[in-house]
């Protein structure tokens, strides 16, 4: 019988068929805000399985939603969480479950595609980023507004700044393109500064691996970077094969 994994994110549900090597198949993808998200989500399920692993930064009700529609398909269930080490990687934090656990599994994938220093930034509603040294030892991170987000912030200050729209160029001609220069501009400053304070801590320059619905729009801006649209759910493919021994 079949294995599932779910990314819920803070936007969209990720969700993919674990295979029996452990590669994934195909990614679907669905926005919190379709309609009958919960119908739109059984119709993708098999009518029976027998496991599921979930991973969740969304709120609470919306977890539930999703444990829910998971309950009426699946035997099992299980619940990926943040730990101090898993399949090489330690984390900085004091209290490892005060990380998103999104984080936690783009760290163990990146780990996972090489032992090497690694810079994992995620792009989705917020921008994370996380430092891994080739010990695979967490040395901590940051997080900041998507630029999608500030677009939102913006525009609910200030109607007249539109929420979409426009091209990066270094210096806009027009309010569209200034606003996704300036906050396409911020996110990618955030991540050179970024790379640049890594290269000095660790003495070597890591590699960048960016995830994310938002990673499209920075990647052509970032010659070096490495695009790993389904970089959690790799994660979270090893989690569940480590993680629910714990």
């Amino acid at each position: 019988m079949s294995r599932w994994i779910f990314d819920l994110g803070n936007s969209r549900l990720k969700c993919a068929l674990l295979n029996d090597d452990g590669s994934l198949g195909a990614v679907h993808a669905l926005g919190h805000d379709e309609a009958r998200f919960g119908e739109a989500l059984a119709a993708l399920l098999p009518a029976d399985a027998a496991s599921a692993c979930l991973a969740s930064v969304a709120s609470p009700a919306l977890t539930q939603t999703v444990v829910d529609v998971l309950a009426s398909r699946f035997q099992r269930i299980s619940i990926a969480r943040s730990v101090a080490q898993l399949a090489g990687v330690r984390i900085a934090y004091a209290e490892p479950a005060r990380l998103g656990v999104d984080r936690f599994l783009a760290l163990l994938a990146a780990r996972a595609r090489a032992p090497r220093p690694w810079l994992v930034v995620g792009i989705g509603t917020a921008i994370t980023i996380d430092l891994l040294d080739d010990s695979g030892l967490h040395r901590g991170g940051r997080i900041a507004p998507s630029p999608r987000l500030m677009r939102e912030a913006l525009h609910q200050a200030a109607a007249q700044l539109p929420a979409q729209g426009g091209d990066y160029v270094e210096f806009a001609a027009d309010s569209h393109d200034a606003l996704a220069s300036g906050c396409d501009g911020a996110a990618l400053g955030l991540i050179e500064r970024s790379l640049r304070e890594a290269t000095q801590v660790l003495g070597e320059t890591p590699g960048l691996l960016l995830h994310g619905g938002g990673a499209d729009a920075l990647v052509p801006h970032l010659p070096h970077a490495t695009q790993a649209p389904a970089l959690v759910l790799e994660g979270l493919a090893l989690w569940s094969r480590a993680g629910t021994t714990l």
